[in-house]
């Protein structure tokens, strides 16, 4: 097992997901911005980190382009956003991650907001959702509580939260229920 860490991070959520996995992996972690720099050929799994957006994680249309250059090696994704872990949406988020590209395994890591490190965009964004939720009259419990901590810059990450993809990638695994794939057989 020779694991490479690749990340994009905004607001150092996922950068601080990509070190401490890189700490227990002993590998490196690279920002997004070095991608560049490493020569891909030296390892057999590839985790890629990004945080979302939107729906949708950050450089995704890159790592599609780069899956051709990564025939027959592991490809683990991890998600970093805003919502505690468990909500309902986040599993259908990576199942929806996972059947985009075959043979590619999906993590959610709860990360959190701080408002002091987004771009005006993305501090736009969030206050106008925030302003919708807030206006919203029948919330669902998970709405109630996505209203409350949007307001201010909040941290739920955890190192713990790390277990699983640690494990996966230990294992060797490369899709859901553990099971490894053949080699070049898309994992």
């Amino acid at each position: 097992m020779k694991p490479v860490i690749l990340y994009c991070s905004q607001t150092g959520f996922t950068k601080q997901y990509a070190v401490w996995m890189a700490e227990e992996l002993s590998c490196p972690a690279v920002p997004f911005e070095k991608r560049n720099t490493v020569d891909f050929s030296r390892y057999d799994t590839i985790l890629f980190g990004s945080w979302c957006h939107g729906g949708r994680l950050k450089r995704m249309k890159w790592f599609r382009g780069m899956l051709p250059e990564w025939k027959g090696k592991r490809k683990l994704l991890f998600a970093v956003g805003a919502s505690p872990a468990g909500n309902r949406g986040i599993e259908e988020f990576l199942k929806g991650l996972e059947a985009q590209e075959e043979g590619i395994r999906a993590f959610y890591l709860p990360g959190g907001l701080c408002y002091e490190q987004m771009g005006a965009v993305s501090r736009a964004m969030m206050k106008l959702f925030s302003f919708m939720i807030g206006r919203k009259r029948e919330k669902t419990p998970e709405e109630e509580n996505m209203a409350r901590m949007i307001r201010r810059s909040y941290d739920i990450s955890d190192r713990a939260c790390t277990a699983p993809i640690l494990e996966a990638v230990r294992k060797g695994e490369t899709s859901r229920g553990g099971k490894k794939r053949r080699e070049g057989a898309g994992g």
